[in-house]
């Protein structure tokens, strides 16, 4: 879980995720772009790469490769997993 939490801390990270939740499956060349015009994060390439293997690593996005292209997907296992296990309904 701690590289859920370590995943979840950067910013960056942060805003790669809201851009799946808004538009799932995108290219490393989609992400870069929707970054940089709707965010103005202005990482290279490699950083966002690097990014997104960290949210892979923590189980937060999950990768398709078809040809060429590597999609990434978000996954909300690893969230929904934080709720059961701090976020119970009191009865």
């Amino acid at each position: 879980m701690g590289d859920l939490f370590k995943a979840l801390a950067d910013p960056t990270r942060r805003v790669i995720l809201d851009e799946l939740v808004e538009r799932d499956g995108q290219t490393l060349f989609e992400i870069c772009t929707r970054l940089t015009m709707r965010h103005g994060v202005a990482s290279s390439r490699q950083a966002i790469s690097q990014h997104l293997a960290v949210l892979e690593e923590a189980g937060l996005v999950g990768v398709r490769k078809e040809g060429r292209y590597k999609f990434h997907y978000l996954d909300v296992g690893p969230l929904r997993q934080i709720g059961e296990r701090w976020l119970k309904e009191e009865t």
